[in-house]
């Protein structure tokens, strides 16, 4: 984003940083192989994003912190309850059940404890038991990863904001499929709904966790 757009933002007091409490919860989303695999029609630039979340969730399982995947999927009647947002990106068809497309990849492999969340919008609230989990272990902020930063991860954070949540986006642990609306979204995120961070700060984010 040029100077003259940040000094407007900073001139009008949006912007600010939030900080972090002292519970937060990781959530990644739809790193499925529908978005990290280059052969699939939805695949987002997720090399530098993989392996910032391995370490994210190295960092969440350490602390004990409560961790979250979330995968799209429509079958035929998924498919009826989504028309719209199908009849918008009408490749989501390919997150069918049982296809290779849904799974997480491998190389963020869920463990015992760690749910997978279905959904079928972009927000990882819509429809899921996530607020509930999230209130379950009384958490207070959310580390939202994932694909696309300006589609489902930005769809996240508004929402867990909305939920009463802090919130942090670790810059190299998301990914979209172009710049543009890569940056823009990360801006957007951070000058009203979150904190935009490195992931070496939301690692010691969530190394400093307390969770009894």
């Amino acid at each position: 984003m040029d100077e003259a757009t940040r000094k407007l933002y900073e001139e009008a007091g949006i912007g600010r940083r939030q900080g972090a409490g002292s519970r937060p919860a990781l959530v990644v989303v739809d790193l499925n192989y529908g978005f990290t695999d280059p052969e699939s029609t939805l695949y987002c630039d997720t090399q530098e994003a993989v392996p910032a979340n391995v370490r994210l969730l190295a960092a969440a399982r350490e602390a004990s912190c409560p961790i979250a995947f979330t995968t799209l999927e429509y079958d035929e009647g998924a498919q009826q309850v989504a028309r719209a947002f199908i009849d918008k990106v009408p490749t989501l068809l390919t997150l069918a059940p049982g296809t290779r497309w849904t799974k997480i990849d491998e190389r963020l492999a869920p463990r015992p404890g760690e749910p997978i969340l279905f959904k079928l919008f972009a927000s990882a609230f819509f429809g899921t038991p996530l607020a509930a989990m999230l209130a379950a272990h009384h958490c207070d902020t959310v580390v939202v990863t994932g694909a696309s930063t300006s589609g489902c991860v930005r769809a996240t954070v508004v929402d867990a904001l909305q939920h009463g949540y802090r919130v942090v986006v670790p810059r190299e642990a998301v990914a979209d499929r172009a710049a543009g609306p890569h940056e823009a979204a990360l801006f957007d995120i951070n000058a009203k709904y979150g904190d935009v961070l490195s992931t070496e700060e939301t690692e010691s984010l969530l190394r400093a966790a307390k969770f009894d």
